[in-house]
């Protein structure tokens, strides 16, 4: 059954490429008429950040200006998720394009005058906030493209449902979130939506430059616990106790030679990362227990498995030497987000128009992550990234995501936007 739903699945993107009518031309001069408002709505998003699952101001900000269009609005979705429903003129399929909403913890650095100085409440902390993975371009992206499709709708066939989404970065302790609660609760099927298509910028691609991988282009992200149980001590007399942070060193040390070691690099990438200890309360105190928290990322499903049972025995092995004992947890985030192939080849044509052929190039998989696979896992479904970096600029130089000196270039917004309105003309 799979095989034959694979078959008809390329009968009918070949079909509907045969009809397919080039609106570049009207896409490329509504898009540019556009871009003075595309960006101010990113550097507006981008002053005003907020945290997953808190984007209320984000979420009024994008159904303001989807209403302002005519749009069919929905709201609430997955707590401040937002849709709209562009129905165009004539039947056809139902397209889902998507971009995410949340920002991270983190404080901003980087010298322009719509930085971010919002603060916020984080795990119990009190936080600086930043679009530090450019989700901010990704709201104004789509928002673009609704507009530019709006503007179009009597050429469209079939429903274009924009998605922005909450919480990509990951709910707070404690609750649910992103894509996998908008799935549950029912984003995919009202109305039932054929394909999907994100995007994501990179503040290491040129602008003006679109990047993709058919298959397996990211990883997928699984967060574990260690809690480490070891027996409280004068820090002058560590033999009297069992030290659970020494424990956790070694640990920490053993969890990297799961990747150097024993795993199948040329398989696959497997990257395990600690990202977060807690453990003590006074210099001359050895603690009664610690804990540490951290990722995994695999690009093969089989791989993500041996992981985890690689990690269990690593960590439990480890605290048995040393008199302590462990507790462990894993919490699935992402899955492997996969690019349909068949789609992938379907589309290109439309990256291309928006970028220009000489500037879309397949690249190598990342062991980054998105929340997006679990709409893949769905339907068919392509996720490329846009180029965010200075032309010109060494992407050595280039600050990675997730961090204070984080930077955009929003001059070439305008290639996301194109890229949008065109697939979902060509897709018909």
């Amino acid at each position: 059954m799979k095989k034959l739903l694979s078959v008809l699945f390329v009968f009918l993107l070949s079909a509907n490429s045969i009809f397919a009518v080039d609106m570049s031309k009207e896409i490329n001069a509504a898009t540019d008429k556009i871009m003075p408002k595309v960006i101010e709505w990113r550097r507006h998003l981008h002053q005003y950040p907020e945290l997953s699952n808190r984007e209320f101001k984000t979420a009024k900000y994008v159904e303001d200006n989807l209403r302002r269009l005519g749009l069919e609005v929905k709201t609430g979705i997955a707590k401040t998720g937002v849709i709209g429903i562009l129905k165009g003129s004539q039947p056809g399929p139902v397209i889902g394009l998507r971009a995410d909403m949340d920002a991270l913890p983190v404080t901003e650095r980087v010298p322009i005058p719509f930085a971010s100085k919002e603060k916020a409440e984080y795990n119990g902390q009190t936080v600086g906030v930043m679009h530090a993975c450019g989700h901010d371009t990704h709201v104004a992206m789509l928002l673009g493209a609704a507009e530019v499709l709006t503007g179009m709708k009597d050429k469209i066939k079939g429903t274009v449902v924009f998605i922005f989404q909450p919480a990509e970065e990951g709910a707070p302790d404690g609750e649910e979130g992103g894509a996998a609660l908008m799935i549950k609760e029912g984003v995919m099927n009202n109305p039932k939506i054929d394909v999907i298509f994100g995007i994501h910028i990179n503040s290491q691609t040129e602008i003006g430059k679109i990047r993709y991988k058919s298959g397996s282009f990211m990883a997928s992200a699984d967060w574990f616990t260690i809690k480490v149980k070891g027996k409280q001590a004068h820090g002058s007399a560590p033999w009297g106790g069992i030290d659970p942070i020494a424990t956790a060193a070694q640990i920490i040390n053993g969890l990297q030679m799961i990747v150097s070691r024993q795993s199948e690099l040329t398989k696959a990438p497997v990257v395990i990362t600690v990202g977060k200890i807690n453990g003590g309360v006074r210099e001359n105190i050895i603690p009664e227990e610690l804990t540490m928290a951290g990722t995994i990322r695999t690009l093969d499903a089989q791989m993500q498995k041996e992981v985890h049972e690689k990690i269990r025995l690593t960590a439990t092995k480890i605290a048995e030497s040393m008199g302590a004992t462990v507790e462990i947890s894993f919490e699935n985030k992402t899955l492997v987000t996969y690019n349909t192939p068949e789609l992938v080849k379907k589309m290109l044509p439309s990256l291309e128009k928006a970028a220009g052929k000489e500037n879309v190039y397949e690249t190598e998989w990342t062991t980054g992550a998105e929340d997006f696979s679990f709409f893949g896992e769905k339907v068919p479904s392509f996720f490329f990234n846009v180029g965010g970096m200075p032309a010109g600029k060494n992407k050595k130089d280039a600050a990675p995501h997730h961090t204070p000196d984080f930077f955009i270039d929003d001059s070439r917004l305008d290639v996301g936007v194109k890229a949008f309105c065109n697939i979902v003309f060509d897709y018909q």
